[in-house]
């Protein structure tokens, strides 16, 4: 263990030299590799970069994630006290899982990029602001999420890509796949609108190959039979951790690296560093950055940089003191370093030479990959406020904030509304506000039914009966099919715009994930007395 307290002083050269530093070299993607604007190939040797979230352990939460984050690209005291750390491991870039788009990440960002290290942002939130796996959508609120982390953070050079997803489609759960399929659709349309070269990214879990490997190429594959990209990922990352312990490339990555031999973007171990079979020796990094893999992948993210908890085990190659200033490297720090600073990965084939992508049919579906080839349409902002203004009652607490309540609520309501209705690309909150409209509605507009503790009120100005509601709701979404390039979100404040945001740099606040004001079991009994009656009565909007 080595504790070091030089951080500051070294952030401080790194600044100074921000004048006399070539800018970053722009990394652009050609067929399925990745180069610099110099005609060098570029591979990804980096790590993940966050400090873990408060995680509470339920049946709900297999997956062990976290209900808030610490966005650690806005902290400039803590980046500066890593940064000498980073540059001695000899990485080129670290992924971050989640940030906050309404705070600055200036230092941090500039500093790194003066480092010479590119940043893997992952755009979803903790709960609320990312895509469900088990109720998916993709809705104003998460589009506008997006697009405001794009927007704080397209004035950095050194963004090397966007991740729509992380482990969003599972072994079982591949229905999930067109929501994310739409999302890199979108999110792709929106940097091609702003000029922009970065890359659209998915992070994907591993698993057999019988949905692994369709999901990969349904993520890269053309809808429209036109060999287009528009719906396709630039980068698909996978987090992989079959080589422990001693292994070789032959006996942990030779088979599942062999089903990507003609996979057509670029793609990378975006996770890997096995801890089942310690001491952890890195020796992955000899194969990840050798001639045996570069045919198709481009380097990876070790995990993890901060020390991180797992049913696994214990994650983490540096542990941070109390007072959060002193960094100490441990064994797997140095053992990391070792194996980064000595592979040489082949600069092949050249730039010139490389075989521009071309963009397959998506596969059909099967009993084992069940994803859908008709996509979610792209989230309208516009017409889902439109759309709210026709409802009778609304959802309304005294928050912007919503919970996963929220979610188990409006699940029911979406099966009214079709897989793609009218309401499917609205936000959470004016989903619930449809129900709570149709309870409101049945018991002959009584005030008392749309106050459920306090979180509902009537709009005054709503059509007053179920026939009118429902042809102004037709008026404002007239083609729930329609696809078109986002903007940026009108408004700043909660909801649709930002999921609720809430977090701050430096602290375990929730953010994208707050308690929800008032009694919720009012919600859970009004949603109990009012689906049987919505199951008769539900306004013709699918």
């Amino acid at each position: 263990m080595r504790p070091t307290f030089r951080a500051t002083a070294l952030f401080a050269a790194f600044a100074t030299l921000a004048s006399t530093v070539q800018a970053i070299p722009k990394i652009t993607r050609e067929g399925r590799y990745l180069y610099k604007d110099d005609g060098t190939r570029f591979y990804i040797k980096g790590i993940a970069y966050q400090e873990q979230g408060v995680v509470i352990q339920s049946d709900e939460n297999q997956f062990g994630e976290p209900s808030n984050f610490i966005d650690p690209l806005a902290l400039p005291d803590a980046c500066a006290r890593d940064l000498p750390f980073l540059t001695e491991l000899g990485v080129n870039a670290i992924r971050v899982y989640s940030v906050n788009s309404s705070l600055n990440h200036d230092d941090c960002m500039t500093a790194f990029s003066n480092a010479g290290i590119y940043a893997i942002i992952d755009l979803a939130l903790p709960l609320n602001g990312s895509i469900d796996r088990i109720v998916p959508s993709w809705s104003t609120n998460i589009l506008g999420q997006y697009i405001k982390t794009i927007d704080a953070f397209s004035k950095y050079d050194n963004v090397l890509a966007f991740n729509v997803g992380n482990e969003v489609v599972i072994n079982n759960g591949t229905a999930v796949a067109p929501y994310v399929k739409a999302a890199a659709r979108d999110i792709k349309a929106y940097l091609k609108s702003k000029s922009s070269s970065v890359l659209v990214g998915y992070a994907a879990i591993n698993g057999p190959s019988t949905f692994r490997d369709p999901l990969a190429n349904y993520l890269s594959c053309d809808l429209s039979g036109n060999n287009q990209d528009s719906t396709a990922i630039d980068l698909y990352g996978l987090n992989d951790y079959s080589w422990c312990g001693d292994s070789s490339f032959q006996n942990s990555y030779a088979g599942t690296f062999g089903d990507y031999a003609g996979y057509n973007v670029a793609a990378y171990l975006s996770e890997f560093g096995c801890v089942s079979n310690p001491p952890r020796l890195w020796t992955e990094s000899g194969a990840i950055f050798s001639s045996d893999m570069s045919p198709v992948w481009s380097g990876g993210i070790a995990f993890s940089y901060f020390p991180a908890e797992s049913a696994a085990g214990q994650f983490g190659i540096v542990t941070i003191s109390t007072d959060g200033k002193t960094v100490t490297t441990g064994e797997d720090f140095t053992r990391l370093k070792t194996q980064y600073n000595q592979v040489t990965p082949p600069d092949s084939p050249a730039k010139g030479s490389a075989t521009a992508s071309t963009y397959p049919a998506c596969p059909t579906t099967n009993n084992t990959f069940v994803a859908s080839t008709n996509l979610p349409p792209t989230p309208n902002e516009a017409a889902c406020g439109c759309l709210l203004s026709t409802l009778s009652c609304r959802f309304t607490p005294a928050t912007n904030n919503y919970t996963a309540i929220v979610g188990q609520l409006l699940d029911t309501a979406c099966q009214f509304v079709g897989t793609y209705g009218r309401l499917s690309g609205c936000d959470p909150t004016i989903k619930l506000s449809f129900v709570m409209s149709q309870y409101y509605q049945l018991n002959d507009r009584n005030s008392q039914a749309c106050s459920f503790a306090g979180n509902g009120t009537v709009n005054p100005l709503a059509p007053s009966s179920i026939s009118a509601a429902d042809a102004a709701a037709s008026s404002c979404i007239a083609n729930p099919d329609a696809t078109f390039v986002p903007s940026a979100p009108a408004s700043t404040g909660g909801g649709a715009s930002n999921g609720g945001s809430t977090s701050t740099g430096n602290s375990n606040s929730p953010n994208g994930a707050v308690r929800l004001v008032g009694d919720s079991n009012a919600l859970i009994g009004m949603i109990a007395m009012a689906f049987v009656s919505i199951a008769s009565a539900a306004w013709t909007l699918a």
